[in-house]
């Protein structure tokens, strides 16, 4: 068991939160998870859980054992070193370490008519991270994320996702790569665009599709407006000509949801 954590300079304490920096994660390949909705579902997606910060005084001993059932994995930690380590409320005073993972896009398992959301230099945390919360309402077949110009594990991603980054199938890879893979498997590509479009709830998503979102500066780029089967576009009736890409991402999928009857 453990001793308690009563100091903000214990090493410990410190390796967690030089995880906010994306060297460091990329360094230890290891990231933070807050909350016990969010730890819970890393460990039963397959996440190796490598420590267990938890505030006596939030939690029990016996409740965070029921999580991770591992005594060894448990660190107690007083309240006010735990506030130093968690950024937001409703952590249920629990914060944990864990490996990350890889995101091969061959390791990808597709359903017999899959539905993909690609997603091509997502700049914003919180916009990736409400798109992985999409996918998994919707039950897509995975996320692929082109030319990230966040890492999956950005603490803001995380959160935003509410643990979703844990259950939706991930993979990040190149545009070529995603290009390729898309025509090995068979699966057209719809793209967002605000040129030379058709409306959204036009285009036939039935079948084995992708639906590729671009930045949220600059849009999709050329090379997916030459790959795409089609170009879609959602229909404003207001001053302004788009939405917030996450917004967009959750209206387009579950269009394409609903043509495949909610199955």
């Amino acid at each position: 068991m453990h001793p308690l954590i009563t100091s903000h300079q214990n090493p410990k304490i410190k390796h967690v939160l030089s995880l906010e920096k994306p060297r460091e994660r990329s360094h230890e390949q290891q990231f933070m998870i807050e909350g016990v909705r969010e730890i819970t579902l890393a460990h039963q997606h397959g996440y190796r859980i490598v420590s267990l910060f938890f505030c006596p005084d939030i939690i029990s001993r016996q409740e965070a054992l029921g999580i991770v059932r591992d005594e060894r994995l448990l660190l107690p930690v007083e309240r006010t070193v735990f506030s130093k380590i968690a950024y937001r409320e409703g952590t249920e005073g629990m914060v944990a370490v864990a490996e990350q993972k890889q995101h091969n896009l061959d390791a990808v398992k597709l359903s017999p008519v899959p539905l993909v959301l690609v997603l091509e230099g997502v700049e914003k945390p919180g916009n990736l991270g409400a798109m992985l919360r999409t996918a998994d309402a919707a039950h897509i077949d995975a996320v692929i994320v082109c030319d990230p110009k966040t890492d999956l594990y950005n603490p803001n991603v995380v959160r935003s996702s509410v643990g979703c980054l844990f259950t939706v199938q991930t993979a990040v890879a190149t545009p070529e790569e995603v290009m390729q893979w898309l025509k090995h498997n068979q699966i057209q590509a719809f793209v967002t665009d605000l040129t030379g479009a058709i409306p959204y709830h036009t285009a036939d998503f039935a079948s084995s599709c992708a639906i590729a979102m671009g930045t949220e500066s600059t849009g999709i780029s050329d090379l997916w407006r030459e790959f795409a089967t089609a170009r879609i576009i959602i229909p404003m009736r207001g001053a302004i000509d788009s939405l917030n890409v996450s917004n967009a991402a959750a209206i387009i999928v579950f269009e394409a949801v609903r043509q495949r009857g909610f199955r």
